[in-house]
């Protein structure tokens, strides 16, 4: 089982602040710098120290000048953090980058992102922030030429990339930072990065299951070791690493020989770390199990000795890996109950830790010696698991790639608005002059559209009302042929037939007898005959003179023209109790112009087939209903259509009112309710 230290680089907060020229000449500087000093002294208490950096920095505020407070922001973030007061501490530094953004210091601008990166890593363990974060302050220290710093945020994206299984992107970064390290001065600190990061290549490698490469790569993590002043047990560690390559090789001889080694040196049982020992001690036993060696008490006494160990030191991590081994080996001596035991104890460990490798092996180990139901659960369980690391995966694949992709957009992005911000308020002035023009354009419009819209109505009207009057004239004309018809009829014969009876009844007022009696009686038959004549004289003209029967007239042609030319049946009713010839022709041309209207929307929409119009006149007021068979639509929808306005602004003008109803494919009735004034 591979256990490698990971060491997390210290970063490095330099309270000396990095002074501009202004910070030379303001009054009061000194008391200031002496402030941010004592601070920064050890000698005094963590509480002392932060009352001197507080003073520090209220002092700074009353310069006004940033460059000045940004330094003294820094000593006190550094003060917060010693005390772990992370939430403040990372206030601090998000104050220190908006600060350092508005008077371009980048110098600042990396630290602040670099600190703010670590909040997010070690603190909140927000990999993608931090990540985020890292990627601005690497990228601002390679502009600046910050070699040291970049390395320490190189280090640490790396070290992300590895926890979330971007094994390529952590490899090139661990690479980058070596290359910038091999320009640098050698000393203690550099060796001790560059350990670091070999051993996590080596690390990297053995999850892609580069084993050569891996061994490659911790060899020179030993070798490192070896140059480092206080570098004995980076070597141990790395002889340990190696020991698990061998492992995975399969050459357990060369794996013992290392682990032997490295416990043969008494400084693996330091105070520093000492999780160490139990960690070799485990993975020696279990390469003995592994390599078939038949001490198998000998194995089991130094596994539970590694447990038992750590279980003292209660350090989770160490007592996971010795929990699964343990199981392991119980479950291959056949020993069910102690490989439930502490393959039990791996499962929970491995659930609370999000320790995922093992969890994974303790659900397989229990999926084994569990039967039944509660075997195939665990493996259920370590499928499902397991399916869900594969895509998370995949997922995070180009995460990282991603992040750095959008923070340069997001950089390019705040440059852009930066030098557009000018342009924009010019454009918004010429934008909001040229909106009022268009809204004075559009009005004027809509004012000369409305003009227009009356020229037209009334230049119709007038077509309708020459219209009406050219009907007018016909029916004149035909009531004059009528008459002079009516007066022919009565000259020529009724007239000449009463003459003609009342001489033959002349005739007979000196006559008696029978054939006197049955000649009166014929010729007064006649003066029957001739009044019935009369009366039917005297009603076909009441009939044909009826007052305002012309509009009625025009109304019907209109209604033949239209329906004959859409293709509609229609059955036109009327009564003859509207006396038109004093209706206003105000009332008339709209009463047309609806029944044209009305007709026209049938066609364009209704798909009908007949229509049926009527116009009645009931309590002093005149009844319209023009009703169709066609497919109807949704009344509340077509409100606003414009035939539906025109129809309604008719019927408003003549202060009547106008209900649709309308079922779809039902038809639609249209009826219409207008004052009788006369």
């Amino acid at each position: 089982m591979l256990r490698y230290l990971s060491l997390l680089i210290f970063l490095f907060f330099n309270t000396k602040a990095v002074f501009s020229q202004n910070e030379k000449s303001v009054k009061g500087l000194d008391s200031i710098q002496k402030l941010r000093s004592l601070s920064s002294d050890a000698e005094f208490s963590l509480e002392e120290r932060l009352a001197f950096a507080l003073s520090a920095v209220e002092l700074s505020s009353k310069t006004k000048i940033d460059s000045v407070l940004i330094n003294s922001n820094r000593t006190l973030s550094s003060v917060y953090l010693n005390r772990g007061e992370y939430e403040k501490y990372r206030k601090l530094n998000h104050n220190n980058l908006k600060l350092a953004k508005k008077i371009n210091d980048s110098l600042v601008i990396g630290i602040a992102s670099l600190n703010l990166g670590w909040y997010h890593h070690f603190n909140m363990v927000q990999n993608d922030s931090a990540y985020y974060y890292y990627s601005r302050a690497a990228k601002t220290f390679d502009e600046i030429g910050e070699l040291d710093r970049q390395v320490t945020t190189l280090v640490n994206l790396a070290d992300i990339q590895d926890t979330e299984r971007d094994y390529i992107g952590a490899e090139a970064n661990s690479i980058k930072a070596i290359k910038i390290l091999e320009r640098l001065p050698e000393t203690e600190n550099y060796l001790s990065t560059k350990w670091i990061l070999y051993n996590l290549l080596g690390v990297i490698n053995l999850k892609l299951e580069l084993y050569n490469a891996s061994l490659e790569y911790h060899n020179m993590a030993y070798d490192i070791g070896k140059k480092m002043e206080f570098g004995f047990i980076d070597q141990m560690l790395s002889l340990n690493n190696m020991a698990f390559v061998y492992r995975k090789l399969g050459n357990h001889a060369k794996a013992l020989e290392l682990y032997n080694t490295v416990l043969e040196n008494k400084e693996v049982y330091n105070e520093e770390d000492p999780t160490f020992y139990p960690l070799v001690l485990e993975n020696l036993a279990f390469t003995k199990y592994e390599a078939k060696h038949s001490d198998i008490d000998n194995i089991e006494q130094m596994l539970k000795t590694a447990y038992k160990i750590s279980d003292s030191l209660e350090d989770p991590i160490t007592k996971l890996a010795v929990s699964i081994d343990l199981a392991k080996f119980y479950y291959g001596q056949k020993n069910k109950d102690s490989s439930l035991v502490y393959a039990k104890q791996a499962y929970d460990i491995g659930g609370e830790t999000n320790s995922n490798q093992i969890w994974l092996e303790s659900m397989q180990l229990l999926s084994k010696i569990n039967d039944g139901e509660a075997g195939k659960a665990y493996l259920n369980q370590y499928i499902k698991l397991s399916d869900s690391l594969l895509l998370n995966e995949r997922k995070n694949r180009n995460k990282f790639a991603r992040i750095e992709f959008e923070t340069d957009k997001l950089e390019e992005e705040n440059k852009r608005i930066s030098r557009e911000r000018l342009w924009l308020t010019i454009l918004s002035i010429g934008l909001l002059f040229t909106a009022l023009l268009i809204y004075i354009i559009i009005t004027q419009r809509a004012r000369n559209k409305e003009l227009k819209f009356k020229q037209d109505q009334q230049q119709a009207n007038e077509e309708i009302y020459n219209l009406m009057l050219s009907q007018q004239d016909k029916v004149d004309e035909a009531r004059a042929s009528e008459k002079k018809r009516i007066s022919e009829e009565l000259h020529d014969g009724i007239l000449g037939r009463l003459f003609g009876t009342r001489l033959s009844l002349d005739s007979l007022n000196f006559s008696e007898g029978k054939d006197a009696i049955k000649s009166r009686a014929n010729y007064i038959s006649e003066l029957k005959t001739i009044e019935e004549d009369i009366r039917k004289v005297s009603h076909d003209l009441n009939t044909d003179f009826v007052s305002g029967s012309g509009f009625m007239d025009i109304i019907s042609e209109l209604i033949e023209k239209q329906t004959k030319a859409y293709q509609l049946q229609y059955d036109f009713k009327y009564t003859d109790d509207i006396n038109w010839e004093f209706v206003p022709n105000k009332t008339k041309i709209n009463i047309y112009r609806i029944i044209q209207e009305t007709l026209q929307n049938i066609y364009k929409h209704a798909e009908a087939n007949e229509v049926k119009i009527s116009i009645e006149l009931k309590n002093n007021v005149i009844l319209l209903a023009i009703i169709d068979d066609g497919k109807g639509f949704e009344i509340n929808k077509s409100k606003k259509g414009i035939g539906l306005k025109n129809i309604n602004s008719r019927v408003n003008e003549l202060e009547g009112s106008v209900k649709f109803y309308s079922e779809i494919n039902k038809g639609t009735s249209v009826l219409i309710d207008i004052p009788y004034k006369s």
